[in-house]
């Protein structure tokens, strides 16, 4: 039997297919970027075709440099989490676009619900707490306000899931599955409970049977359409992203923490068996489910991280390109007392404002692209820093950071980082961890690895260290700024 594994690698702004050898090498990769539709104002969107489509694409591309289907051992998942697609199960089409988890559109719902004083009972049960982020209220969206999706739901016809459950029944001809890591991300999944709860589905006004069967993140999940690629294959491994670069980090054991900068910005920190409850807004989530058994995370979400550098570009034609932001940070001492706030879709953890709005504080007519370009990194550093303490005021507290994701790439941010820390960052010298932890889970799914343990430790390369080196007092002058700019958004 072939050992390559297959990882389908769905984000948020492309969508990636790529083969991974049993050694966690990279055997190739392909790539194709996903529209994203703007409707109005705190509205985000994809066209769920265009996703399946693309990512079939991808996958073909790389079934074909793997030698053909029979020779891939398995398929692992890994998707954007929160983000809501509705379809219908008899006809296998979309019902609307699907709902991107940087969407803000059900705000006033989570309002009421707060207002009503049902934050606390969600949160005691789910770990998260009553945000548009989650998925819940984006699929109450659609039942509302979507003729189509009501329509399906009357029928008996409706899917609600989210992309991972959408890839999994396009690839299988009709298997409706949700692997635990993303369940745990819709407000409609108690952590220690075995699937989605009546109680929750009530609360939101959700239909029980509009939604799929919860399922552990490596085993046997189906095999895909002969047609699709020549010959069916196993699927394996799924996971929602973050919990995947949080397996691909290593961070299996209890207190070890990720933090991926991609899109947004996610850290997690491993719990244990221990159903993790926060008291100071960080989110207790399922981090993986193995043979029925959870391991669960603490986790810190922000929203905007790398998406803020490609507003700068497309938006405000500030960068040509986002690798630009390394040279001009490095080519001034520092940011000239600008800062930026990047609340562009509001504020996440541990602030949890949905309506604030983004600010550049500090502008003069000496800021030029570079003081620009270096404050949009150290947005990173000191959104990081609020985190720490939010885990450390948890009983979390850190002794040291792994981070990747695209903008761990850059060597200047990853330094800033350790320095606003005072802590050592690790970063992997391939940083596509979250496709690694999909290979990783596939692997196990597949009888490729006997563990979970086993396949980190066969399939995680080498590292690089970060050590602060920062004096205190730049430190706090650097923090104290950063907390006035985040008083005005």
């Amino acid at each position: 039997m072939s050992e390559q594994i297959l990882v389908l690698d769905e984000g948020t702004t492309s969508t990636r297919a790529m083969l991974f050898a049993a050694d966690g090498s990279l055997l190739g990769s392909a790539q194709a970027e996903l529209t994203q539709h703007y409707p109005a104002s705190g509205r985000v969107e994809h066209d769920a075709r265009e996703i399946w489509h693309r990512t079939l694409a991808c996958a073909r591309e790389m079934v074909e440099k793997a030698g053909g289907a029979d020779r891939i051992a398995a398929i692992g998942i890994t998707n954007q989490r929160e983000t809501v697609v509705a379809w219908d199960r008899t006809t296998g089409e979309p019902l609307s676009r699907a709902i991107v988890w940087q969407d803000r559109r059900s705000a006033q719902m989570c309002r009421e619900l707060k207002e009503a004083g049902k934050e606390s009972f969600v949160q005691s049960r789910t770990g998260l707490l009553l945000d548009p982020y989650f998925s819940a209220t984006k699929m109450r969206w659609l039942l509302d306000y979507d003729e189509a999706v009501a329509d399906a739901a009357k029928r008996g016809t409706l899917a609600l899931g989210t992309v991972e459950s959408w890839l999994v029944f396009k690839l299988t001809g009709g298997a409706f599955l949700s692997d635990a890591s993303n369940a745990s991300r819709t407000l409609l999944m108690p952590l220690g409970g075995a699937g989605f709860s009546e109680e929750l589905c009530d609360l939101f006004g959700m239909p029980h049977g509009a939604l799929a069967e919860v399922t552990d993140c490596a085993g046997h999940f189906g095999t895909s359409l002969p047609e699709l690629f020549g010959a069916p294959v196993r699927i394996c491994g799924m996971a929602g992203d973050q919990q995947a670069a949080t397996i691909g980090q290593g961070c299996l054991s209890l207190g070890d923490t990720k933090a991926t900068y991609g899109t947004g910005a996610f850290i997690l920190a491993n719990s244990g068996e221990q159903v993790p409850r926060s008291g100071h807004r960080l989110l207790g989530t399922v981090l993986y489910q193995l043979a029925g058994k959870r391991t669960y995370a603490l986790e810190g979400s922000v929203f905007v991280a790398g998406s803020l550098v490609q507003w700068l570009r497309d938006a405000l034609g500030v960068l040509g390109t986002a690798a630009e932001t390394e040279t001009l940070a490095r080519s001034i001492p520092d940011s000239g007392g600008v800062v930026i706030v990047p609340a562009l879709s509001g504020l996440g953890a541990p602030h949890w404002q949905a309506d604030a709005r983004g600010v550049i504080a500090g502008l003069s007519f000496a800021t030029g692209r570079a003081e620009i370009a270096r404050a949009a990194l150290e947005a990173m550093s000191y959104q990081t820093h609020d985190l720490a303490q939010a885990f450390a005021a948890d009983g979390a507290e850190w002794t040291g950071l792994k981070i990747d994701g695209g903008m761990s790439a850059n060597d200047w941010m990853a330094q800033d980082i350790a320095n606003i820390l005072g802590l050592p960052v690790e970063r992997p010298d391939f940083v596509e961890t979250t496709a690694l932890g999909a290979a990783m889970l596939a692997a196990v799914g597949a009888g490729v690895h006997a563990t979970l343990e086993a396949a980190s430790e066969a399939m995680r390369g080498a590292t690089r260290m970060f050590a602060p080196d920062m004096a205190g007092d730049v430190r706090e002058r650097r923090l104290a700024q950063w907390r006035n700019a985040l008083g005005a958004a």
